[in-house]
C-alpha cells in the first residue's frame, strides 16, 4: 500500500427541523494526519433545503457552515477551537450532536491525494 494514505471524512448535513431527523447534504470533511490535511467543502441547495422546511434561515446555515469551514481552516479569529492541531479539529467538527448542522458518523478509506479525494467524495455525496 505504498503511496495510500489513510483518511477519515464524514458528510456535513443539514437538519432544519431536528425531531423530523431530514437532512440535506450540504458538505464532506476530511482528514489525513499523514499528509497533514484538514479539508473541507461545502454548498447549499436552496430549493431542496426549502422542500424539507420552508421557514429554514439559509443565511442563519451559510454562518455556521463558514464557521465549520474556519475551523477546519484552523483561522484563530474563530476561537479557541480553531486554534487546536488539525486531528482535534476534525474530532470536534465531527462530533455528535443534536443541532441544525450535523456530521454522519466517521468513514475511513485509503487514498493517494487527500484534496482529490475530498472533491470526489463531494461530488458523489453532495452535488
Amino acid at each position: 500500500m505504498q503511496g495510500n494514505y489513510l483518511f477519515e471524512y464524514a458528510v456535513i448535513r443539514v437538519v432544519p427541523r431536528v425531531e423530523r431527523e431530514e437532512f440535506l447534504n450540504a458538505g464532506v470533511i476530511l482528514y489525513c494526519a499523514q499528509k497533514k490535511f484538514l479539508g473541507m467543502i461545502h454548498s447549499i441547495n436552496e430549493s431542496r433545503l426549502s422542500a424539507l422546511c420552508e421557514t429554514t434561515d439559509i443565511g442563519e446555515i451559510r454562518c455556521n457552515l463558514e464557521a465549520f469551514q474556519q475551523i477546519a481552516e484552523g483561522n484563530r479569529e474563530y476561537g479557541p477551537i480553531a486554534a487546536l492541531d488539525p486531528a482535534s479539529r476534525f474530532r470536534w467538527l465531527t462530533a455528535m450532536r443534536s443541532t441544525i448542522i450535523q456530521t454522519s458518523r466517521v468513514h475511513p478509506g485509503f487514498c493517494t491525494d487527500p484534496e482529490e479525494t475530498l472533491r470526489k467524495l463531494y461530488a458523489k455525496l453532495v452535488l
